[in-house]
């Protein structure tokens, strides 16, 4: 077993959660436990990291603190807001703590709300990918995240903290919970499939301040931005994002194909719409999540390579196109050569394809 990464959740055996099978609870409550001398640790941080790298900018990302996994009757439909539906379900709660499984099963009623207001921040998905008709649909789990707001400088000063190891003791023994004091920014991965059968995986810059010449996976982060539009980065707050359930959640799968496009540059149009494997924890950040998708090109192999070549909105952060089959990603292990070749977070998603086989009909 790979220290560096776990596995948080997953869905089903050959399955996937589609974006009408997520929901989202943002709140106050999941935001990073704040006190002051964590507050002047962040802030020295910041500014010597910026002193050394002064393009280096704040920007809100969304904050993991729990994800509730709910096993629906096969008769009961969650994937219309308009309509309510209760329903009882398997809940099973688990937290993003250290790569721990803290679950537990109980009967749970469970509703959707009704003719969700969105407020004047909230967005529509735009530029969305082809749509695409899953198996999965016979699939009537639901996955909810419990949301909360964090940003880029609490990240440096917590998970990349040297005091990391520190922060999780702290709030281990003050609440019970190892990730408490931790910024936790959940970010996006996609285990990119071609037309033809190849995995596209990219060799990260020297220049890049993590994980720099690893092998990884197109991804990024969701942005609360492109929720609250027209807010200014630093005064985006939770109370914004309500009646915003719905946007973020597109938000959170739109995003992911968005990064595919600009670190591929392949079109949106050529990418099936995302599949959720589930979420993986980076250990080498202190148990960061990231939830990891999978998605079908339309594109060949030699297609997929000839875009990248032209050079995209984001080719500085990788030097070469790399290209597994899925036999060679059902094969892989740490006993393996390439494994040491991988960073965290393309280890975590390969794990969670293993998982999952979400291609296996």
């Amino acid at each position: 077993m790979d220290s560096e990464v776990s596995v948080m959740l997953h869905c089903a055996p050959a399955q996937g959660f589609e974006e009408h099978q997520v929901q989202v609870e943002i709140s106050r409550r999941f935001n990073r436990r704040s006190v002051p001398e964590i507050e002047k640790h962040i802030e020295t941080v910041w500014k010597e990291r910026v002193t050394k790298e002064p393009w280096l900018f704040n920007g809100a990302k969304f904050r993991l603190h729990s994800a509730e996994l709910f096993t629906t009757p096969p008769q009961i439909c969650t994937d219309t807001p308009s309509t309510t539906k209760t329903a009882q379900a398997d809940k099973q709660l688990t937290s993003c703590g250290e790569g721990e499984h803290a679950s537990q099963t109980e009967r749970h009623t469970s509703s959707v709300k009704t003719n969700i207001e969105k407020s004047s921040c909230c967005r529509e998905a735009a530029g969305e990918p082809q749509k695409d008709v899953r198996p999965s649909e016979a699939n009537k789990a639901i996955l909810r995240l419990q949301l909360g707001l964090t940003c880029y400088k609490d990240f440096l000063g917590t998970n990349w903290s040297e005091e990391a190891m520190n922060l999780q003791q702290r709030g281990r023994l003050e609440v019970g919970d190892p990730q408490a004091h931790l910024a936790q920014p959940l970010g996006v991965g996609a285990v990119l499939l071609t037309s033809d059968g190849q995995v596209v995986m990219l060799r990260r810059s020297q220049r890049v301040a993590e994980a720099a010449g690893l092998l990884d996976i197109p991804g990024g982060h969701p942005e609360p931005k492109a929720v609250c539009q027209g807010v200014s980065e630093e005064d985006i707050n939770v109370d914004l994002m309500q009646g915003c359930e719905r946007a973020v959640v597109a938000e959170i799968f739109s995003s992911v194909c968005a990064e595919v496009r600009d670190e591929v540059n392949i079109p949106l149009s050529s990418l099936s719409a995302p599949v959720l494997m589930g979420i993986a924890l980076n250990h080498t950040s202190a148990g960061r999540p990231s939830a990891e998708f999978y998605i079908r090109c339309s594109l060949t192999m030699e297609d997929v390579k000839d875009f990248y070549q032209r050079g995209g909105p984001e080719a500085h952060e990788s030097t070469d196109i790399v290209f597994l089959s899925k036999a060679e990603m059902l094969q892989l292990d740490v006993k393996l050569p390439l494994w040491s070749e991988l960073c965290p977070s393309a280890k975590g998603a390969v794990l969670l394809y293993q998982l999952v086989r979400p291609d296996r009909s």
